[in-house]
């Protein structure tokens, strides 16, 4: 390479370094405070402690009493105080939403799969498929309870049958909406129809799918407390859905709060586990999480 040549490429070198630090020193001075990333994060904590602020001093300074709207102060106490049993009920119910969502994701993208194999199959299905998103668990639970004679195992078939529509329609929508200019391509090469799923349709499916299991996770943890709530299992074994009976029956309400403080944390973490795991397989790769 020519002196002439090799010059430029240094000037041009030396120019992109100096770019580089003049951002990573004009992003140095922007107050943290000020950057986007901290502002989006910081924006829904600041929310949240002002409206438990608002109704912390509601019912300090106007005097409600604890059996009508316990303050966020005596829901923590709460918590405290019957934590250890709180605790086991949590994991009752935790286990039967992972359950849950665990059969409704196999066994919705297996139903997924067996809908693109074929118009008729699906055209065939997808209406039952509707049919059980729209039932009513709760009309359908009391049956299924009396079916399955296993407790456990009824409150998973319950919990499941909530969550697999997502599942469902999110796959099937993927695996179908692949560029036509690829699946062409693989026919000119004459790719089979296995490879074409494993090597197009399920990798083009993957956001679709994540996006279903979102909406999943969450729908899993509402099925299992509906379902628990109507079965009504008590005992060692109970779920956080029992515990809010019975602090309604008690009207220990602080403890009602508590329980229905637990059961939103675990859909925001099992929502947060899911866009975690949907970020860790498509980075790098898909446009959504570039």
């Amino acid at each position: 390479m020519s002196g002439q040549t090799v010059q430029p490429l240094r000037i041009a070198r030396a120019a992109g370094e100096t770019a580089g630090a003049a951002t990573t020193a004009a992003r140095e001075r922007v107050p943290l405070l000020r950057r986007p990333g901290v502002a989006r994060a910081l924006a829904p904590w600041c929310v949240g402690f002002l409206m438990l602020g608002i109704w912390q001093a509601w019912c300090t300074l106007g005097a409600v009493p604890a059996y009508l709207v316990p303050s966020p102060a005596a829901i923590v106490q709460q918590l405290v105080q019957d934590w250890p049993m709180l605790f086991a009920s949590l994991l009752a119910t935790l286990k039967i939403t992972l359950l849950a969502f665990a059969v409704a994701t196999v066994l919705g993208v297996a139903i997924a799969l067996l809908f693109v194999q074929s118009p008729l199959i699906e055209a065939s299905l997808f209406p039952y498929a509707i049919l059980l998103q729209v039932t009513p668990v709760v009309a359908i639970a009391p049956l299924i309870i009396i079916w399955v004679k296993n407790t456990t195992a009824a409150l998973v078939v319950c919990a499941m049958l909530v969550a697999l529509f997502p599942v469902i329609s999110n796959t099937a929508l993927g695996l179908r909406s692949v560029n036509p200019g690829l699946v062409n391509l693989f026919r000119i090469h004459r790719a089979t129809r296995w490879q074409t799923l494993v090597r197009l349709r399920i990798p083009s499916a993957l956001p679709y799918f994540f996006g279903g299991l979102r909406i999943s996770s969450g729908l899993s943890l509402i099925g299992a407390v509906v379902a628990e709530f109507v079965a009504g299992t008590g005992g060692s074994g109970a779920g956080l859905a029992y515990q809010i009976l019975q602090a309604g029956f008690q009207l220990n309400i602080p403890r009602l709060f508590a329980a229905l403080l637990l059961i939103t944390v675990t859909g925001v973490l099992l929502f947060g586990m899911t866009v975690w795991l949907s970020r860790v397989c498509l980075r790098g790769w898909h446009e959504s999480e570039l």
